[in-house]
């Protein structure tokens, strides 16, 4: 609701010039569309990539490609090569004669069906060096072609696995120091071989490393000698875990992103993937509470073990349901607004 309730306001405000977004997967009845739609009808230019490519979705993809070229925006077809899955979205305002962006980073799509029943998260900022380099990748994607430097953001083909790499070699450089290194990673799956021999030179250098991989995980943990420092689990429960979250650092330095990406081949190599850093600190809190609570779970998280088995750990702690606890917390906020 938030963010369309943003992109409601966005069509309707004066001084925003320009809308743009990647959509990936949208509802039957998708709001996100009719609020583009109303953007490009009340004046706006609004360009959108629509990725007739995402798999079950094709057909609904096409109908709303063709209904927004009808209203009056610019509709891109994906990449030659390339699958566009990140989850962008820029807002550009012209305020007394300067431009001003407002983006908005996701790691699920823009579908209120699934909205509801996979875990994700959504950054909205007005960090302008943020705004500039998302104009950037939407610029790219305009010329069919794919941004090849970024600094803030961490944007798949070219600029996420390599940058993805430097930070477990930060890491490995701590622990040789004798310092706390600490890597922390939430995702769909892992399948990456250069970030997986990486983590486990990591992890032989010392690194305390916790991965949460809700499906396909190709790295064993606790190998002697090679990965007896990473700890997997695998949650599993009435909602899709569908978040990716990275964090590089120990306690008081963390670097914490939010993405689109898993640690695939196909994600960091073969996509048009966006990975956003969180810079305020309170989110930053609220984002390490979540993971740690998650690596707590003791009802739907199971343990792979060395042999590839994943099982439920015996704990003599209070049960600690994840995703209910989640569930809970969101509605005292919501009762305390």
């Amino acid at each position: 609701r938030p963010f369309l309730d943003m992109l409601s306001e966005a069509a309707n405000d004066d001084e925003v010039v320009s809308i743009k977004m990647t959509l990936y997967r949208v509802a039957k009845q998708s709001k996100v569309v009719e609020a583009l739609i109303d953007a490009a009808e009340n004046g706006k230019d609004v360009l959108v990539l629509v990725e007739l490519k995402a798999r079950f979705d094709e057909e609904n993809n096409i109908e709303w490609s063709r209904r927004l070229e009808e209203a009056g925006c610019t509709v891109i077809y994906g990449l030659d090569g390339y699958k566009v899955h990140s989850k962008l979205c820029l807002i550009t305002k012209k305020t007394n004669g300067k431009i001003e962006y407002y983006t908005q980073i996701g790691t699920g799509n823009y579908n209120e069906k699934t909205a509801r029943l996979y875990t994700d998260l959504s950054l909205m900022t007005y960090d302008q060096e943020i705004g500039e380099e998302a104009a950037a990748i939407f610029q790219a994607l305009f010329m069919g072609e794919t941004v090849q430097v970024s600094k803030k953001l961490l944007v798949a083909p070219n600029c996420l696995q390599n940058r993805l790499l430097d930070m477990i070699e930060e890491e490995i450089r701590h622990a040789k120091r004798g310092e706390e290194a600490y890597i922390g990673v939430k995702m769909n799956s892992l399948t990456d071989k250069k970030l997986m021999d990486k983590l486990i030179e990591a992890s032989q250098a010392g690194v305390e490393i916790e991965l949460i991989v809700r499906g396909i995980c190709c790295l064993i943990p606790g190998v002697e000698g090679y990965t007896e420092n990473i700890r997997v689990i695998s949650i599993v429960g009435r909602f899709l875990e569908h978040s990716r979250i990275y964090i590089f650092g120990s306690e008081g330095r963390e670097k914490i992103y939010i993405a689109s990406a898993d640690f695939m081949t196909r994600n960091t190599l073969r996509r048009v993937e966006v990975a956003a850093p969180v810079y305020d600190e309170e989110i930053k809190a609220h984002l390490l509470e979540m993971f740690r609570i998650m690596l707590k779970d003791n009802q739907q998280a199971r343990q792979e073990n060395g042999e590839g088995i994943y099982r439920i750990l015996p704990t003599d702690e209070e049960p600690l349901n994840a995703q209910e606890y989640f569930y809970e917390q969101a509605y005292e906020i919501a009762e305390n607004l």
